[in-house]
């Protein structure tokens, strides 16, 4: 997937956010079952939604508290995160 990044992306309740991207596709991904079932500690904080909300968009990635948790952004356009589990 050649230079797409992730443009917006908008809290639609719990931790599901609709992501847009730079190519104008949308994608509806659900993080909860990769958050409450990737077992290590530093994504605990992530478990509540005001903790999962303070993500940011920074250079076309989805990103929070300074890479703690990312994920490639083919694998939001595709909405498969839980691949490589």
């Amino acid at each position: 997937m050649s230079e797409i990044s992730v443009k917006t992306a908008k809290h639609l309740k719990s931790h599901i956010l609709e992501i847009e991207f730079s190519d104008g596709h949308r994608q509806i991904v659900d993080f909860a079952p990769f958050i409450f079932s990737a077992g290590h500690p530093d994504y605990d904080k992530y478990k509540s939604e005001s903790g999962f909300l303070s993500y940011e968009i920074l250079d076309g990635n989805l990103n929070w508290d300074d890479y703690t948790m990312i994920f490639p952004v083919e694998d939001l356009y595709t909405n498969n995160i839980l691949k490589n589990k």
